[in-house]
């Protein structure tokens, strides 16, 4: 199972590994320059030590107690250049060197050597250079070490301290694991960190809209079964009407109420479906395309021409700009079908609809009927809501499609009335979203 702590700690006492590896080779670096200049100084000194009796032509006396490492070892050339002296037996001893400091190779490896001239003889003091090398990284790992000491203390702190920093985390879950799905209320984020603060924010608004989708629904269903008692309960009476009629008249008469009243059911039941599928919350938006308003328009009008002829009514086409929007054409056809239908409901026969579609973006649909109180005609773009005039068997519903389909494609659905009488219907798209279509 994967621990955010763990994990934490992991890569925590990673970077301190580095780091110390890093510090040791940094200050191996240093040191390895300090000492250096340390071991020249003392290499000068050990040179300028020799005693003048040690350069005659006897046989010079040993001079280890010059030496204060055993790793230096002091040479001696006369001036025809034969070695007169070596303080130490060793095989692989350097040649004789440019005076000064100087770096010189070997068979055994490189050699820091110094050379002076002294009353015609040659001191040279040599070291290895390996020894200088060895000497600095004793000196860093020396100076790093006590810092390993640390690790565990370190260790044990931030396990605490992660521990401790993760605790308002697993009390935020705890409360969440311990609701029910109608705990609906925010989380209280005072005294979390700034860092745990933005996610309670974000969970509180997450649960915010999941109420109010909640709430929409309940009262979608709410609202919809008060809209189906109605003609649910006189299907059943026509229903039982036709099972009482005492002749073949009666009961053909009942039937035909049974039947008209099972449309009317029918068409509510797929309305409800129809607003149910275009809700924000119950389906993802579906894939925009481009959208031609002039074929949407006389599509709807072809569709809708029986209808229209046979309740004496003229439906047309009076404009057709060839704009173009980006939407759900399933969608907005359902819009264009609930506006057309609308207005064939309350146009008195022999009267006009026309359908038009304008270059700045409007889609409207204008009837020649009785309109609205000025106070109803945003009013009954609600659910279940219909004017105080309406007449038919409509159930209130057409115009909250057509708004909610609208909102959703960035367009703004609204009525007025005409000046020579009926109602005008408009869905607007602002300018941004139209563009010229190509014929």
């Amino acid at each position: 199972m994967s621990s955010l702590r763990r994990r934490l700690l992991a890569w925590t006492g990673a970077g301190l590994a580095l780091g110390l590896v890093a510090a040791t080779v940094l200050v191996g670096v240093r040191a390895r320059g300090q000492a250096g200049e340390l071991l020249d100084y003392q290499m000068a000194r050990i040179a300028s030590a020799v005693p003048p009796r040690a350069l005659g032509p006897m046989p010079p006396p040993r001079l280890d107690g010059l030496v204060a490492d055993g790793d230096v070892v002091i040479q001696i050339w006369d001036a025809s250049g034969l070695r007169i002296y070596a303080s130490h037996a060793v095989t692989a001893l350097p040649g004789l060197a440019r005076p000064g400091f100087s770096d010189v190779p070997g068979e055994g490896g490189g050699w820091r050597v110094y050379a002076v001239p002294v009353a015609g003889s040659v001191v040279q003091v040599a070291q290895p250079l390996a020894a200088r090398d060895a000497l600095a990284w004793r000196t860093a790992v020396s100076t790093v070490a006590p810092l390993l000491l640390l690790l565990p203390l370190l260790g044990a702190l931030l396990w605490i301290g992660l521990g401790r920093g993760l605790a308002p985390l697993r009390r935020l879950a705890g409360d969440a694991g311990a609701r029910d799905a109608d705990a609906l209320r925010p989380f209280d984020d005072s005294g979390l960190d700034d860092e745990l603060r933005p996610l309670v924010r974000a969970l509180n608004g997450l649960l915010a809209r999941l109420g109010g989708a909640i709430d929409a629904q309940r009262g979608f269903v709410a609202d919809a079964a008060h809209a189906l008692r109605t003609p649910l309960a006189a299907v059943t009476l026509q229903a039982e009407a036709a099972r009482r009629a005492g002749d073949a008249g009666a009961r053909d008469a009942a039937l035909d109420e049974l039947r008209a009243g099972l449309r009317r059911a029918n068409r509510l039941v797929g309305q409800l479906l129809t607003l149910a599928r275009q809700e924000p919350e119950a389906a993802a938006s579906g894939a925009r395309a481009p959208v031609a308003l002039a074929a949407l328009a006389r599509a709807a009008v072809v569709d809708a021409s029986v209808g229209a002829e046979a309740r004496g009514v003229d439906l047309g086409l009076a404009d057709a700009a060839d704009v173009v929007v980006d939407g759900d054409a399933d969608a907005l056809r359902i819009l264009l079908d609930n506006l057309v239908d609308n207005a064939l409901r309350h146009a008195p026969a022999g009267s006009s609809v026309d359908v038009s579609v304008s270059a700045d973006g409007v889609l409207a649909v204008e009837d020649r009927g009785p309109g609205l109180p000025p106070d109803e005609l945003d009013a009954v773009f609600e659910r279940f809501r219909r004017g105080r005039g309406a007449t038919g068997t409509g159930s209130g519903l057409g115009l909250a499609i057509v708004r909610g389909i609208a909102e959703r494609h960035g367009a703004r659905a609204t009525l007025a009335n005409r000046d020579g009488g009926g109602l005008r219907a408009e869905v607007r798209w602002p300018a941004v979203a139209v563009r010229p279509g190509h014929p």
